[in-house]
């Protein structure tokens, strides 16, 4: 079996849905089965990746925890849109763990490069 190249879109806040923790959950089991997986984070899916996370007070898994452990399934193309940084006052040093800055162009590459793009 060939390897596919799956991208997954995270577009949502951390908590309040359970679409981040789904999109997660489908990027470790992609990579799992060795497939090619790219991570990018949008809108307000960029608030994911926020250090210093706790989603104790509300009664929810901190999600910032589980996206530190990408990179031991393989996960090393974790991107996330500069423009929703730049519209949300956020830096790459303001996340838990190291990203790619794409913009537009860039982003259009990714995606047009997946042979699957889970969009959440």
């Amino acid at each position: 079996m060939s390897k596919k190249a799956f991208t997954f879109i995270s577009r949502t806040a951390p908590y309040g849905s359970n679409r981040p923790k789904m999109s997660l959950d489908a990027a470790l089991a992609t990579a799992v089965f060795e497939q090619e997986v790219n991570y990018l984070f949008m809108d307000d899916g960029v608030y994911q990746l926020l250090a210093n996370q706790n989603g104790e007070p509300i009664q929810a898994k901190t999600l910032g925890n589980a996206l530190e452990t990408l990179d031991l399934y393989g996960i090393d193309e974790v991107c996330v849109d500069y423009e929703s940084l730049q519209k949300r006052n956020l830096e790459a040093g303001d996340l838990t763990i190291p990203v790619t800055l794409l913009d537009a162009t860039q982003m259009r590459a990714l995606i047009n490069q997946s042979d699957f793009v889970i969009n959440l």
